[in-house]
């Protein structure tokens, strides 16, 4: 008699939500690795992102996407182009909601409209250490009776609280298939471009009350020495003169900061010593022009 052959399960799930409900936190979370850039800024995440992990036989493959909001300008526009398409690529869909925002229910309405022709939909409550535990439970029965959710998680994505629940559950529901990616990969993003959303969240944490989002990374070089080492030279842009002395600061001390902030948590990552050059340039109106949202793996719509 012949032993029956493990069945290994593998697919997409499309992480979304409104800005700042924790989307790439709990992406994070889940992984055990850094694969999406956190920040306090809302619209944080621009580009669609994979994080990889395994549970049990199962290979859950996470698509972080920017938040779903009112888009006006172009760069805004291709945000919510490439959360759309990220929607379309899951074979179940995580909604995140922050539960500590007023008016959660009403805020998230387009997105449940959005969601009647996609995938089967899970409800994740984020954030519920900051929120009473009457009004928790009052959201979730709000929310479940505004959509027909497959399952509803309460958790913090910021502590882990909860998230063990969801991995079981997306390993017990996703398809029969073979694994897509190794064992051991937690990402399909180029730890170039990785790099770059590392300088670009450091951006964020020093300059979060004086820099808008006219800004983008770009890694120029990569460079591996035979002792481990790695060498990366980037060059951030911005639209104006003036953003750039902000960058920069006073004889060059913030992007030094920067630079500094970036290296560690490369180092980190990588596990070796990494010697990071950054150059600041203007590229004017660069969050009107198409052609620069495909540098930043947006949909540009053309």
């Amino acid at each position: 008699m012949t032993e029956t052959a493990t069945k290994t399960r593998c697919g997409f799930v499309s992480v979304i939500g409104l800005p700042n409900a924790g989307k790439s936190t709990l992406v994070n979370t889940l992984v055990g690795s850094k694969v999406s850039i956190v920040s306090r800024k809302v619209q944080t995440t621009r580009t669609r992102i994979l994080g990889i992990l395994t549970q049990g036989e199962a290979q859950i493959i996470l698509v972080d996407t920017p938040g779903l909001f009112t888009a006006r300008r172009p760069l805004e526009k291709a945000m919510v182009r490439t959360a759309v398409s990220g929607m379309e690529e899951g074979e179940l869909i995580l909604h995140i909601v922050d539960v500590a925002k007023r008016n959660a229910l009403e805020e998230n309405s387009a997105i449940r409209e959005m969601l009647r022709k996609k995938a089967p939909s899970v409800l994740v409550l984020n954030k519920v250490d900051k929120i009473a535990k009457h009004k928790l439970l009052d959201l979730s029965a709000q929310m479940n009776a505004a959509f027909p959710y497959e399952a509803t998680f309460m958790i913090s994505a910021q502590n882990g609280s909860g998230v063990e629940d969801i991995k079981k559950y997306l390993a017990a529901n996703l398809p029969e298939s073979v694994w897509l990616f190794p064992e051991d990969q937690m990402s399909d993003m180029p730890m170039r471009i990785l790099a770059a959303e590392i300088t670009r969240e450091k951006i964020f944490e020093q300059l979060h009350e004086e820099l808008p989002y006219a800004i983008f990374v770009e890694t120029d070089a990569w460079e591996e020495f035979e002792n481990g080492s790695v060498k990366i030279n980037q060059t951030v842009f911005v639209e104006r003169e003036t953003q750039k002395a902000i960058v920069l600061g006073k004889g060059g001390s913030r992007i030094k900061e920067i630079g500094s902030a970036a290296r560690e948590e490369l180092k980190k990552i990588l596990q070796t010593d990494v010697h990071l050059k950054i150059h600041v340039s203007v590229l004017e109106k660069w969050t009107e022009r198409p052609a620069c949202f495909n540098r930043i793996g947006l949909d540009s719509g053309t």
